[in-house]
């Protein structure tokens, strides 16, 4: 059988592609890879370069700059010369974009929390002084909750404006994510490979450089004690508990692993059938108005080895004729870049 030829298109951050290489690796006697960096000024060229099947994207999340970089490469490759991308492009479009994804939310009827985006500082003001508290500040681009701010009094939101406008730029975590605990066992993996301490500095500087100024997202805040994130790869479903560390389940690695409502699984399936979304992680708040996306990402991070306990069994859903069947096993190795690769196999072949 012929093998899949995939291209892995890198971003601007040095070692963020190498999950998707490590997956290629282990079905390496189905798939064979090149890597193109998709910042380059030869992008294009070293792309056509050689033939393909389809090209695997890790689009980043750190700055808006490379942020719109990555998309509109993408929009040429898929929309334009209509190469097969995985995550799809519109995926892709809304990953680390929460502007784009609140109007893309709302524009889909899909229920959401209300979201809005200002753009002049006095709409901005006069909508703050005609909210009750609290209220959710938001940068545009931020991963694990760096961005989110909870503003419980119409003074510090007007200062959260003030400051956004001024030039100082929203608040956005620049730092390590004390959140995230295990802070022994990071401290030992810097000890063992110090070079990944100038890695992590270069990279908060590269945050403190590009702060969101002249533009405020403001959330609805949906009284919650937990998240549900609900993972859609392929055919394959996931479901878990993302647990409130402090203000936010956003950023946190506390999770509960109880059997996740049918419902749950419902709603999250409709959404990504209609679009089309095989790679997506998408956080959920239960409220009295029912289920509403609060968040939707092609690409996510994984701190345990899988994304689903049922009864206490690893495992996944799938949906077969019209009910959802369980399966028991490691579905989630590499952080779940192995199960994508397997997808793309089974689609390509």
């Amino acid at each position: 059988m012929k093998k899949i030829k995939a291209i892995i298109l890198r971003n601007e951050l040095e070692d963020d592609h190498l999950l998707w290489m490590k997956a290629c690796e282990e079905y390496k006697n189905q798939l064979e890879y090149r890597v193109v960096d998709l910042t380059k000024n030869s992008w294009l060229e070293d792309i056509q370069s050689n033939s393909f099947d389809i090209l695997l994207a890790k689009p980043g999340g750190l700055t808006a700059l490379y942020k719109q970089l990555y998309d509109e490469r993408i929009y040429i490759l898929n929309k334009v010369l209509e190469y097969l991308v995985y995550p799809s492009a519109d995926e892709i479009y809304i990953y680390e974009n929460k502007r784009f994804l609140s109007f893309w939310l709302k524009a889909n009827n899909i229920p959401s929390p209300r979201t809005d985006v200002f753009y002049v500082q006095k709409e901005a003001i006069d909508f703050v002084n005609a909210q009750d508290f609290p209220i959710v500040g938001k940068v545009n681009i931020g991963a694990s909750g760096s961005g989110v701010s909870i503003l419980k009094s119409r003074e510090i939101a007007l200062d959260y404006i003030s400051r956004t406008f001024s030039g100082k730029g929203a608040p956005r975590r620049s730092g390590p994510n004390m959140s995230k605990g295990s802070l022994f066992k990071r401290g030992l993996h810097y000890l063992a490979y110090p070079s990944d301490i100038s890695k992590k500095l270069n990279l908060y500087k590269t945050i403190r450089s590009y702060p969101q100024i002249d533009f405020v997202i403001f959330q609805e805040y949906i009284p919650h004690d937990f998240e549900w994130r609900v993972v859609r790869i392929g055919d394959s479903f996931f479901a878990h508990k993302k647990l409130k560390i402090g203000e936010k389940a956003s950023g946190s690695v506390l999770k509960s692993y109880e059997n996740s409502p049918f419902a749950l699984l419902d709603f999250v399936k409709e959404i990504t059938d209609k679009h089309k979304f095989y790679s997506q992680a998408v956080d959920v708040f239960e409220s009295d108005k029912g289920y509403l996306v609060n968040e939707m990402q092609c690409i996510f991070g994984q701190s345990d080895p899988w994304q689903m306990l049922v009864d206490g069994n690893e495992g996944k859903y799938k949906f077969v004729e019209d009910e959802w069947v369980f399966e028991a096993g490691s579905f989630n190795r590499n952080e779940s870049y192995n199960l994508r690769v397997e997808w793309i196999i089974q689609q390509l072949q």
